[in-house]
């Protein structure tokens, strides 16, 4: 069959004509890789979702059959969603909307068989960072071991069999009551497994995060689940190759990339970064990001130049997940709720570290000295330039 022109070529034969079988399998090809299998979604999950407004879409990505090891198929799910109450009702109206909004979707992933399950960034409250107020914003945060929020999560992995990943807002009780930006890791079983915080922290246009929290300490944790060794990468960290490959130096076989990101500021990176990072560091990546727009009661300014604003912009959802061999699945919506579920074969990860030998061919001790000197206060870099008259 004849080779198609280009992906642009194909893209602007779009708006003037209907595109062929073969040449709409050629864009998808180019953009998702490997098709994922669309699987059929339980009636019970269908009518939670219709009944509740949110959307649920289920995928498959496999891998080849092998004699001597069984496969190892997991389900794992993102979730995108809005604020339920506006940002001017009463903290505790507004986080109890919220856990119940999340109750209603995780019931639904978990009729479509989930095994583990990672929310959104911060998704008990609104992304107040643009605002730099204090209070009322401060409330929102909890205790990761013992805040009401994962108290519910508690309950919820204990009654499904799902771990869950829960990021949220931290009150450190040990240090002085200090915050964080956090993610909480519940196993099946209900027991908290541990935290892990964000390791990159934005500075760029509305996103004042240091206003509240630096960056965090508790390096690259894997967590290691009945359902395969988890990892979760909080939103800014992913324009960090390095981040993303410390995870994989650790093991992980799943990296959940929960986010909270806008349209203007980053929405062309976003379909390429969590599919990059699962190609470069052969793992699975889910990666999630809220939906909305949510207004602020006081109009703020950032360092953009934009005159002063109450909202951020368009959280743009399109949660997806990628596979090791460059495959991806189609995402959710740009502006509704919704959960995406994956079933996964864990046994492509080796399949491909075979294949590509990226793992083999790694430098890391050439990587390692050219960081070390960049850390110099005397660094130049090593550069090699053609002499001149």
């Amino acid at each position: 069959m004849a080779e198609v022109n280009s992906l642009e070529f194909l893209l602007t034969a779009a708006g003037e004509r209907a595109l062929s079988e073969h040449e709409l399998s050629e864009v998808k090809r180019i953009l998702y890789g490997n098709p994922a299998k669309e699987l059929e979604i339980p009636a019970e999950a269908s009518a939670v979702a219709d009944g509740k407004d949110f959307e649920v879409k289920v995928f498959g990505i496999g891998a080849s059959p092998e004699q001597t090891r069984p496969p190892r198929r997991v389900k794992v799910a993102v979730v995108q969603n809005a604020i339920v109450l506006p940002t001017t009702d009463p903290i505790k109206d507004q986080i109890a909307a919220l856990h119940q909004r999340m109750q209603d979707i995780t019931h639904a992933a978990y009729l479509c068989g989930t095994n583990v399950i990672c929310y959104q960034e911060a998704w008990t409250m609104p992304f107040f960072m643009c605002t730099r107020e204090k209070l009322p914003w401060g409330e929102f945060a909890e205790s990761a071991e013992n805040g009401p929020t994962t108290k519910l999560v508690q309950e919820m992995a204990k009654k499904y069999n799902m771990v869950i990943v829960s990021p949220i807002l931290e009150r450190d009780e040990t240090h002085g009551g200090t915050v964080w930006n956090t993610a909480v890791v519940v196993s099946n079983s209900g027991k908290v497994m541990g935290k892990t915080r964000k390791n990159h922290i934005p500075r760029v246009g509305d996103f004042n995060e240091s206003t509240y929290y630096l960056e965090g300490n508790t390096g690259h944790k894997v967590f290691h689940t009945q359902f395969g060794r988890i990892a979760i990468n909080i939103c800014y960290g992913r324009h960090h190759p390095l981040n993303w490959c410390a995870y994989g130096l650790n093991g992980a076989e799943i990296v959940f990339n929960p986010s909270a990101t806008v349209g203007a500021l980053s929405e062309p990176m976003w379909p390429i970064e969590a599919r990059n990072a699962a190609i470069a560091n052969t793992y699975f990546v889910g990666a999630n990001n809220r939906v909305g727009t949510e207004v602020f009661p006081n109009e703020f300014t950032s360092g953009d130049g934009k005159p002063a604003h109450k909202d951020f912009g368009h959280f743009y959802g399109s949660s997806y997940v990628a596979a090791p061999d460059g495959s991806r699945t189609p995402g959710l919506s740009r502006v509704r709720d919704g959960v995406l579920i994956c079933e996964v074969d864990l046994n492509l990860i080796q399949q491909i570290k075979d294949k590509w030998c990226l793992q083999m061919t790694m430098r890391p001790e050439l990587y390692a000295q050219a960081l070390a000197d960049y850390t110099k206060p005397d660094f130049k870099p090593q550069a090699v330039y053609e002499p001149t008259d």
